[in-house]
């Protein structure tokens, strides 16, 4: 029985088939690739080279230039910004390699109009291990000592304070912080310093971290 013929319609049509699904791959290929430049454009943003606790003020070698892609859902500091961010302080401890936003620094000083700016030289001892940075919140605690249960059981004195200053080490292990207090607790806490019965702790941290 002889093979009947191909019909000539459907052999033309097959290489127009063809070219069709070729030039949809090279436009899909190329929809692509436009979509991948567009979404991994680089853009330059500050980051943290180093940890930097809270109140401790921005320097620049605290900084560093990091280039990401681009996201909508991130809005860190843009790398021309540097300059007016040295100077600044941070209002919660910073991470190095955290990019850096705004609500990380504040230009507001340690200390507010009208507080009073007492020295306390304590020994490693009277410190919290944590390295204390201007801008931190401390408790300073009044402990005369005693004997007896009225000592053990009584509330001690406390003191609300804010560091403004840190010193160096001196060769015996002491330190010098400058610290804000009420225009009212200057005097007493001065007392409290030169009886050298005294105990400094961080303030509990809010929800926030400031």
């Amino acid at each position: 029985m002889p093979t009947p013929p191909r019909r000539l319609g459907a052999r033309r049509r097959r290489p127009a088939v063809l070219a069709m699904a070729a030039a949809l791959i090279a436009a899909g290929g190329l929809g692509g690739a436009v979509l991948y430049n567009s979404s991994g454009q680089r853009i330059a943003v500050l980051a943290l080279a180093r940890d930097v606790p809270m109140g401790q003020v921005i320097g620049s070698e605290d900084l560093v230039v990091a280039h990401i892609a681009g996201d909508p859902a991130l809005h860190p500091l843009d790398a021309q910004d540097l300059q007016r961010t040295v100077g600044l302080r941070a209002t919660t401890d910073l991470k190095r390699g955290a990019l850096l936003v705004k609500s990380d620094l504040t230009s507001d000083p340690a200390t507010q109009p009208g507080q009073q700016i007492v020295g306390v030289s304590a020994k490693r001892s009277l410190l919290p291990a944590t390295r204390l940075q201007p801008g931190l919140q401390i408790l300073i605690v009044n402990a005369p000592g005693g004997s007896g249960d009225a000592a053990t059981t009584r509330t001690p004195e406390t003191m609300t304070a804010v560091v403004a200053a840190v010193g160096k080490p001196d060769t015996d292990g002491s330190t010098v912080i400058d610290v804000a207090v009420g225009p009212s607790d200057g005097p007493r806490l001065a007392l409290w310093v030169a009886g050298g019965k005294f105990q400094v702790i961080l303030a509990p941290r809010t929800a926030g971290g400031s």
